[in-house]
C-alpha cells in the first residue's frame, strides 16, 4: 500500500512537470516568454509595408534583443504603416541616424525589426522617429517582379 502511494506521488510530480514544460513551450512559441512592462523609451518607424510584423515582435541590434514592437498602425497623412518600438532603457546610446529594417527569422517566418546603428553622436530619445527604414520583403511581390519583368534578349 505504501509503495502504491509513493508511485502515485511520483507520477503526479512528473505530470505536473510535463504540464509546466508544455506551458513554457507554448509561451515561447507565442512570444510571451518575456513579460516586460514597456519601461523603455518609445520611438517610431514608418514603413511602406510591414508584412507579417506582429506586436511583441523583437527589436534586435547585432542579434541582441534591445526592445519590442508595442504598436502597429497606419498613418493616413503619410500613407504608411507606423511601428512603435519600446527600446529597453539599458540601450540608451543608439545613434539618431540608425536604420530600421524588417527581417524574417527562421523557417517559421517570424518577423522582427533589425536596427543598424549610424554614426551620429546624438542618441535616440523618447518620441524620436527613425528616418531610414526598409520595408518587409513580400514574397508575392518579389515573385511577380521576377516573373513579369524579365526582358527577353534577342539572339
Amino acid at each position: 500500500m505504501k509503495d502504491t502511494r509513493k508511485m502515485e506521488i511520483t507520477v503526479g510530480v512528473f505530470v505536473a512537470l510535463g504540464l509546466a514544460a508544455l506551458l513554457m513551450l507554448a509561451m515561447k512559441v507565442a512570444n510571451l516568454s518575456q513579460f516586460t512592462s514597456h519601461e523603455g523609451y518609445k520611438v517610431r518607424a514608418y514603413f511602406d509595408n510591414v508584412g507579417g510584423l506582429q506586436v511583441r515582435a523583437p527589436v534586435k541590434m547585432g542579434g541582441v534583443t534591445v526592445g519590442r514592437v508595442i504598436g502597429i498602425g497606419y498613418d493616413a497623412k503619410r500613407f504608411q504603416a507606423v511601428a512603435t518600438l519600446s527600446i529597453d532603457p539599458d540601450y540608451d546610446h543608439i545613434p539618431t541616424d540608425t536604420a530600421a529594417n524588417i527581417y524574417t527569422a527562421g523557417l517559421l517566418g517570424e518577423q522582427y525589426i533589425g536596427l543598424e546603428p549610424g554614426g551620429e553622436e546624438t542618441s535616440l530619445k523618447e518620441g524620436d522617429e527613425l528616418q531610414m527604414t526598409q520595408s518587409a520583403l513580400v514574397l508575392e511581390k518579389a515573385l511577380q517582379e521576377f516573373l513579369y519583368n524579365k526582358t527577353v534578349k534577342a539572339p
